[in-house]
């Protein structure tokens, strides 16, 4: 590793901030990587599954994959945000794992670090991958690995709520329809709406939908659009559709009120559906609206697989043989399903809408979904999040109006 690339990651070990929208596990192994050996031999992944144990389906995918490329796998698990600290040390003592998988929008800090190789450097073939999710993954003209699935947000809907205050959710097309509906359930006497606006990414991860959908620009968050965005949340606080509970919520407190069958509509994500299942009343599912209509872009999850850059070169075509099984069509499908997630390609989307039709809309919302790091703003983000969460906080309490605290929070990321 040349002194600029060690001068890069050093910087990045140092200022590293980890941006995760779902809750972390605990870590489940070290991460030596003390067995590798070049030309067969073992190989080393690293993921952010420590919930999958050696005898999962996920665990028995990665050896059945090592067994193809005639080596073996040493598999280790870490939580998501211990991932990317223990990634960038290993970088550091050149001792990276062969295949790493990483939670997306860690992927451009990582790669602006010098630790990633692109796909062109090891023929990963991404040409199926939908083009706004292979964003998450971009930095600077290049792609660093390809998404193994994605999450995001939609509105979960209670249909004996809307039934009883007489709202047909075909109606519910863009933010004055949506706002009429939640006229009528508070009217009704039940309960509009409830999401996430803690002031951590949590809060940013929920507010994004309503900002890209008013048309604003992460590059500026001071803009009259992103003033309406956060003005709606604000009305809706103001006159008692979604509850004051939102500043401290997290999508898990915000589902459990959902849970309660009181409330009309949940900003929550792929990952409560099974929670879904379990509520007790019957619910549907829309893409969040744009201000005027159509699908907003909601922030996507779900991680990306990379090839880490490695003193030994010659490995990275058995790291190139893993990469692509891992992320063919037949066992995208089964991981995806297990992980609640949607498939970054239409083929295996198709597939898991044959299986099971309610995924439906949430294939649509992935398909116009973005992701944070796109738009080549990679460790901007960060930085622009935490003054944008903080903007919410200020506006949905009282202390500040929307616009003041999103022209505050513009000119604190400049």
């Amino acid at each position: 590793m040349n002194r600029s690339a060690r001068r890069r990651l050093t910087a990045a070990v140092l200022t590293v901030v980890t941006v995760t929208a779902g809750a972390s596990a605990c870590s489940s192994g070290s991460g030596d990587t003390s067995t590798k050996a070049a030309g067969g031999g073992t190989y080393t992944i690293w993921d952010p599954y420590p919930q999958f144990n050696k005898g999962s389906a996920w665990a028995k995918l990665l050896d059945d994959c090592g067994s193809k490329a005639g080596v073996k796998i040493k598999r280790t698990a870490f939580d998501t945000s211990d991932l990317t600290n223990k990634a960038l040390l290993a970088a550091q003592q050149d001792n990276s794992a062969d295949v790493l998988i990483v939670d997306n929008p860690v992927v451009s800090t990582l790669a602006e670090a010098g630790l990633l190789t692109t796909t062109d450097d090891n023929k990963i073939d991404t040409s199926a991958v939908d083009a706004n999710l292979l964003g998450a993954g971009q930095s600077g003209g290049k792609t660093y690995g390809t998404p193994v699935g994605a999450n995001t947000l939609a509105l979960y809907y209670n249909k004996e709520v809307l039934k009883k205050a007489g709202v047909d959710i075909e109606s519910v097309k863009d933010w004055d329809s949506l706002t009429a509906a939640l006229a009528k359930v508070d009217k009704a006497g039940k309960k509009g709406i409830t999401f996430s606006a803690i002031g951590t990414e949590e809060g940013s991860f929920q507010f994004l939908p309503w900002f890209w959908g008013s048309g604003a620009q992460l590059t500026d968050i001071g803009s009259t659009e992103a003033v309406s965005a956060l003005s709606l949340w604000k009305k809706w606080l103001d006159k008692g559709y979604a509850p004051n509970s939102v500043i401290n919520n997290t999508q898990t407190t915000s589902w459990q009120e959902f849970a309660t069958g009181d409330y009309a509509f949940a900003e929550n994500g792929t990952w409560q559906l099974a929670n879904a299942q379990k509520a007790g009343f019957d619910y549907g599912v829309i893409p969040v609206p744009g201000a005027d209509g159509g699908n907003a872009a909601a922030p996507t999850g779900g991680e990306f697989v990379t090839v880490p850059v490695q003193g030994e070169t010659g490995r990275y075509a058995t790291s190139q043989k893993l990469v692509t099984c891992l992320t063919s069509t037949d066992n995208l499908l089964a991981t995806d399903t297990t992980l609640s997630y949607v498939a970054p390609t239409t083929e295996v989307q198709d597939k898991q809408v044959a299986a099971n039709a309610e995924l439906k809309p949430w294939v649509d919302a992935v398909k116009a979904a973005k992701g944070r790091t796109s738009d080549d703003l990679g460790t901007k983000y960060p930085k622009i999040s935490e003054q944008m969460w903080k903007a919410v906080q200020s506006a949905l309490s009282g202390s500040q109006s929307p616009k003041d605290a999103l022209t505050a929070a513009q000119s604190a990321v400049k």
